[in-house]
């Protein structure tokens, strides 16, 4: 059975940091990338980074660069989301998906959900300003 579990969502003041944990299982992690979303409420689904198989790409939306960073322990089969100088804007709930990766795909499909085989339930971030 395929599962993506986050963990590590609360509530921060702004200007805090978070790190969000996506633990992995049923699947062969090598082969996936990992992206990370997030949805507000009453807005879309929006990417915010992802990491390829590989883990020697990394992708981040525009308004995270910077203060975000993604990365991967392949021997844990788990993917964290380090966020830093958090803003009241990015208050969400933040999923972890699995994409069966590609040379095909560049950052385009990496943040674009629809492209994603497996989702987790999700996180929640509460940034208060």
């Amino acid at each position: 059975e395929v599962q993506l579990v986050e963990s590590g969502g609360g509530l921060v003041q702004a200007g805090g940091s978070l790190r969000l944990s996506c633990a992995a299982s049923g699947f062969t992690f090598d082969d996936f990338a990992i992206g990370w979303f997030r949805q507000a409420p009453g807005k879309e689904r929006e990417g915010v980074s992802c990491i390829s198989s590989t883990a020697d790409s990394t992708y981040y939306a525009d308004s995270v660069k910077g203060r975000f960073t993604i990365s991967s322990d392949n021997a844990k089969n788990t993917v964290y989301l380090q966020m830093s100088s958090l803003k009241p804007e990015d208050t969400a709930v933040y999923y972890c998906a699995a994409l069966r990766d590609s040379t095909y795909y560049s950052g385009r499909h990496y943040l674009s959900p629809s492209w994603y085989d497996y989702w987790g339930q999700g996180t929640q971030v509460t940034v208060s300003s």
